[in-house]
């Protein structure tokens, strides 16, 4: 080695500097590790979720990172004719922020907004993947600010307040579930991701909630692409290049769903989108066999076997994760909460597959209500 060049061993006795703060971008006179806010639920966080159109295979992974708690966290939820494989990987932070790698999930950002490549390595959990991620519809920055008056939240503690981009994309590479190889050529995996930061709603389980635990609400989320039409929540998304400027909006929805009557989990529905040009478009659900990716194996309200909230404290290199036979129904009312279904959607006669997200049980609630923008069909 030559002694000339200093070593990469010692950022450690420099925080909170860190590489990156060498390079020209700081938006602040903080350094970068530093979070504009010292609310311990601050995060940085990485979503995505892929399927093929058969109905035999959807993945759903992400990732975050706590600054202010130096704690970061990945999970993969791999669905296979039925069986949920999930694994979940937790580490310190440490100095390092462009570094997305945790245990065996091991993601690079190739070219910011437009190309991921998500690996998941060897594991005893059976399923590895790696696969080349390509965004496909503009992103729009969008923020969500809550007023800050009246806090009754102790001293460096904020009220939820959360921005970031969305959007689609498609992937293609290889994926190995319990021995077997799938090999997917350009576009014929789809999907959508989305990359969000500020201060997260659950992050750190109930002992981080202050004014009782929050839960994300039963409008949930869906996620839509059709050449002529591409619904991320609520908002109207449009490929590079659209003359449309930024995105559109969806006014109001109203929701007529059908659940299973032991579970009351999503099966089929319709949904009438009003959009802010006064079309009104007809989407029709119906949900491909088994095939959910079940968020409470990604933290999402707790994991189902030791209630592990995103950004609870987890021993630095544990991994983890589990098998789920969805078939059961005994097994889809354990997992349940916050489902990411895979559905056959159709619209103006045109047919694709995609994601409906609602917080069960309380969408089926609303729909027995008939709460406005509910009801059973």
């Amino acid at each position: 080695m030559n002694p000339l060049i200093p070593s990469d061993d010692h950022f450690a006795e420099q925080f909170p500097l860190a590489a990156i703060d060498d390079f020209l971008i700081h938006q602040t006179p903080d350094p970068v590790r530093v979070a504009w806010s010292s609310d311990p639920r601050f995060f940085e966080r990485y979503w995505c979720v892929l399927h093929d159109d058969s109905g035999e295979l959807m993945i759903a992974l992400g990732g975050s990172f706590y600054p202010n708690l130096d704690r970061a966290e990945a999970y993969a939820i791999v669905t296979h004719r039925g069986i949920q494989r999930s694994v979940r990987a937790y580490r310190s932070l440490g100095n390092d922020r462009a570094n997305l790698h945790t245990g065996p999930l091991q993601h690079e950002i190739v070219r910011g907004m437009r190309e991921w490549r998500l690996v998941l390595a060897e594991n005893e959990w059976d399923i590895t993947f790696d696969l080349q991620w390509l965004d496909t519809k503009r992103q729009v920055y969008s923020a969500a600010y809550a007023p800050l008056a009246g806090r009754s939240a102790p001293l460096g503690r904020q009220r939820d307040v959360t921005a970031g981009f969305e959007g689609f994309g498609v992937a293609q590479g290889e994926v190995r579930v319990a021995g077997e190889t799938l090999r997917f050529g350009t576009g014929s995996l789809h999907g959508t991701r989305d990359r969000h930061w500020g201060i997260g709603r659950g992050v750190g389980g109930p002992a981080l909630h202050f004014g009782g635990p929050k839960k994300a609400g039963w409008i949930g989320g869906n996620w839509i692409s059709f050449p002529h039409l591409t619904i991320w929540g609520n908002a109207v998304l449009y490929d590079y290049g659209d003359p449309r400027r930024g995105v559109g909006k969806v006014r109001d929805v109203q929701r007529r769903w059908r659940f299973e009557p032991e579970t009351h989990i999503f099966l089929e529905g319709e949904s009438d989108y009003t959009l802010d040009t006064g079309e009104v478009k007809r989407v029709r659900f119906r949900r491909l066999g088994h095939q959910t990716a079940y968020m409470r194996c990604g933290m999402y309200g707790g994991t189902p076997d030791k209630q592990i909230y995103h950004g609870m404290e987890v021993a630095d290199g544990t991994v983890e994760g589990d098998r789920y036979d969805l078939t059961d129904p005994q097994v889809r009312l354990l997992l349940s909460g916050l489902n990411e279904h895979h559905c056959e959607i159709e619209c103006d006669g045109h047919v694709t597959t995609g994601i409906l997200q609602p917080l069960e049980p309380d969408a089926y609630q609303a729909c027995v209500e008939s709460k406005p923008g509910w009801g059973l069909l």
